[in-house]
């Protein structure tokens, strides 16, 4: 998001006086507001997933009786558990958990205190990853090599990321790394053609 801004404000920023400050208070801002924003989706994502015993009850006394009885939990849970449990231990767990799931009363909706921590996290997280793109502009005067460095920091973070993203999961690290950069300048690309 911070890359698409500041590349975007290149195209538009040469030398105008103020320039540089301007591009910095308008890269806050927008990273302050996209903290609220994925802090509150944060939010509003673990309440939908808590309310997925509910759902799970809904779907099963609305079942027509010719359906298999279990089909709206292995909709559910299949693709996570297919690969580790074969189908008899599968269909024994969802019988055990459709039994819990009908005997439960639906709980209202409430938000506990630890969602409203993780969304302070996670604006701070989203507000200080702007930093690396703010330190340029502290400290050049000239908008537009500030710019330049800040994308070129704002790529290697990109880089960083997704180096790290694929030495936890099962693909190649530099090809992750790689990937995760080439997509991020492309959807950069995109952004900026569009006028984002």
């Amino acid at each position: 998001m911070t890359l698409t801004f500041t590349l975007g404000a290149g195209l538009v920023v040469q030398d105008e006086p103020g320039a540089a400050r301007s591009i910095l208070e308008a890269v806050l801002g927008c990273n302050v507001a996209w903290g609220i924003i994925d802090g509150v989706l944060l939010v509003l994502a673990r309440a939908f997933d808590r309310s997925r015993p509910a759902r799970l009850g809904r779907a099963l006394r609305r079942a027509r009786p010719e359906v298999d009885p279990l089909a709206p939990i292995a909709a559910e849970l299949d693709d996570v558990l297919a690969p580790l449990i074969d189908s008899s231990a599968r269909r024994e767990l969802y019988s055990a958990i459709a039994e819990r799931v009908r005997e439960a009363r639906p709980e209202r909706l409430r938000i506990p205190r630890e969602d409203g921590f993780a969304a302070v996290g996670v604006f701070w997280i989203v507000f200080f990853s702007s930093l690396p793109a703010i330190l340029p502009f502290l400290v050049f005067s000239d908008p537009w090599l500030a710019m330049r460095v800040s994308n070129l920091l704002l790529l290697a973070l990109l880089f960083f990321v997704g180096y790290q993203w694929g030495s936890v999961t099962s693909s190649s690290p530099w090809r992750a790394a790689t990937a995760v950069t080439s997509v991020g300048l492309v959807l950069v690309v995109v952004a900026i053609a569009f006028g984002g």
